[in-house]
């Protein structure tokens, strides 16, 4: 299913939690939402969140915006009243090297889908961010910006967020030289020049472009690379780690 029930109406000024109010009153009243953090770095894990928060002012969370907006320090405060309000929530890891066997878009459905599997609360239904995600247990929709305009989307979106930044902080320590904990793995000025001084790490992604180019190795066929953002056909994501301001094969949930 691709669009709200029949019936459903959000205004414009509905705020963030218009979409819940909605599918609540057609009878859905655990909506899930889905979303991913690292789908546009070249190096480090792909990581997806979901969460369902409860009806009433116990599901309204502190600060609540989509990740990209919110400073570290916000980010780092709503994740806290996200674990502790949700009714439930899951985390699920990509590491790099699976994000190349599978390439970068069926990662991303997969680890969507494996986020919204694991919740311990099965869903009535699913809101994800940007990509219709099939094989979930539950009618969903996918939305345009959908962590900016859904409170469940934006919940899933700052538990990826905060996991990957603190996975990539965990992978500063392992390799210093990149400087993973300012840049996050996504392709800035920094990385770039770094990536491209002491060739990739064992936790950059061999399919992305500029990481062949850096290891000397000759580009993959056009369908099975995976263009650096801002070319044609690469990652949409933001490149800035930050917004405004562990283990990469583990999964957790509540």
């Amino acid at each position: 299913m691709t669009v709200l029930p029949r019936g459903s109406t959000v205004r414009r000024d509905a705020g963030l939690y218009g979409y819940e109010r909605a599918l609540r009153r057609h009878g859905h009243d655990l909506v899930a939402g889905a979303d991913e953090a690292g789908r546009g770095a070249c190096a480090g894990p792909l990581v997806a969140g979901a969460a369902i928060l409860p009806a009433g002012k116990g599901g309204i969370v502190p600060g609540l915006a989509d990740s990209k907006l919110l400073t570290a320090r916000a980010r780092d405060r709503a994740y806290d009243q996200v674990v502790r309000r949700a009714l439930a929530w899951s985390v699920v890891v990509v590491d790099a090297d699976e994000c190349d066997r599978l390439g970068m878009h069926v990662a991303n459905i997969e680890a969507l889908r494996r986020a919204v599997a694991r919740l311990d609360v099965r869903p009535s239904y699913v809101l994800t961010d940007g990509f219709p995600v099939d094989g979930l247990p539950a009618p969903g929709l996918a939305m345009w910006k959908g962590d900016r305009v859904a409170a469940c989307v934006a919940a899933a979106s700052v538990l990826a967020k905060v996991t990957r930044d603190r996975i990539m902080e965990g992978m500063h320590a392992d390799w210093p030289a990149y400087r993973f904990d300012v840049h996050k793995g996504y392709i800035t000025g920094l990385h770039t020049s770094l990536l491209t001084e002491h060739g990739p790490s064992p936790v950059h992604r061999m399919r992305f472009v500029n990481v062949r180019r850096a290891a000397g190795l000759e580009p993959l066929p056009p369908d099975a690379a995976e263009p650096p953002r801002g070319q044609p056909g690469g990652p949409l994501e933001s490149q800035s780690p930050d917004g405004p301001s562990g283990d990469p094969t583990t999964e957790e949930s509540r």
